[in-house]
């Protein structure tokens, strides 16, 4: 009995050390949501230029510069959140939400997962 007490502590203690470090665990999550955003298909451009970036090639995560031990996942470019939730000019054309909502599950699991190792 008390081995396996001694076991299950030690189990504990590794599970809450890998909780302490949640940006490990968080960008575990992160990575999974670009990489399924980064597979949404292109709406045709009308921009031709060269050196030109469509808006879904730049989803990108960071740590965020606001909040300790969170991570930001969002565009690249500053109009993302625009084409997101519309202006008075231009409707919404929402994927960012669409996507995350679609398969949350999935990204709590890998964050789980990350965490229980």
């Amino acid at each position: 009995m008390y081995n396996e007490l001694l076991d299950l502590k030690k189990e504990l203690e590794e599970i809450s050390s890998n909780a302490l470090n949640s940006y490990s665990y968080l960008e575990e999550g992160a990575k999974a949501f670009v990489k399924d955003l980064l597979k949404l298909p292109k709406p045709k451009s009308k921009i031709k230029a060269s050196g030109y970036t469509h808006l879904v090639d730049t989803f990108a995560y960071q740590k965020s510069k606001y909040h300790s031990g969170e991570i930001e996942v969002g565009w690249r470019k500053y109009y993302g959140m625009f084409v997101e939730k519309g202006t008075k000019l231009m409707r919404k054309q929402p994927h960012l939400v669409k996507t995350f909502e679609s398969h949350a599950n999935k990204y709590y699991k890998i964050m789980i997962d990350k965490i229980i190792k």
